[in-house]
């Protein structure tokens, strides 16, 4: 992994709150994020920006917005990121205006990124509430990366040796929290309350 760059942070006109939610590969980071905003219309998902080609499945805009190389480095020059960086050989970054507009909506935004985009973050929006999502081992990670099977296991096995360099580097980016994703349901359950404590109001 590679870090690129941040951008300073712009509070203007701003009323919601950015929650950070990382960890490494196969701790279930978008099949949360996805539960809390299909439960409660308060909270959105900020979509990242990659030049990693789409999963099958997978549409421009929804789960990600898909760049070519050059456009995402046109992006980079006018600044148009939060923060952004190399991972495993691709690009990825947050898109600032979409985001800044949500929370200018008074909305809760859900950023779903890697453990190094994190740290980024932390010098952009740094009352951020930061969560760190794991499994309960990295034998639980193998076999819910074998079971999505959308990389081949060449690249399920970077994933892993990436997931240990992320859980270290976890401590230095000084996550607020830290929750081990074992049962689905509690985890949603957990996160959901650690976001109305740090907004001050219930969520659905």
């Amino acid at each position: 992994m590679k870090k690129l760059s941040v951008q300073p942070e712009d509070t203007a006109a701003r009323t919601g709150t950015v929650v950070v939610i990382s960890g490494p590969s196969g701790c279930g980071k978008t099949t949360v994020c996805n539960r809390l905003a299909t439960e409660d219309p308060r909270i959105a998902l900020s979509v990242s920006a990659t030049t990693r080609p789409p999963r099958p499945g997978e549409r421009d805009g929804v789960e990600y917005r898909f760049l070519s190389e050059s456009d995402f480095r046109d992006r980079i020059a006018r600044g148009e990121f939060a923060e952004y960086a190399e991972y495993n050989g691709r690009l990825y970054g947050t898109p600032r205006r979409p985001l800044e507009e949500k929370l200018a909506e008074g909305r809760t935004v859900l950023v779903e990124i890697d453990v190094q985009g994190a740290g980024q973050l932390r010098q952009v929006y740094p009352r951020a509430l930061y969560i760190f999502l794991d499994t309960p081992n990295s034998d639980v990670a193998r076999k819910r990366l074998e079971h999505r099977n959308t990389e081949t296991p060449e690249e399920r096995r970077r994933r892993l040796e990436t997931a240990e360099r992320e859980r270290v580097m976890a401590e230095q980016v000084r996550f607020d929290c830290r929750v081990i994703n074992d049962d689905l349901d509690e985890t949603v359950a957990k996160v959901r309350n650690l976001i109305a404590g740090k907004t001050g109001r219930t969520t659905v």
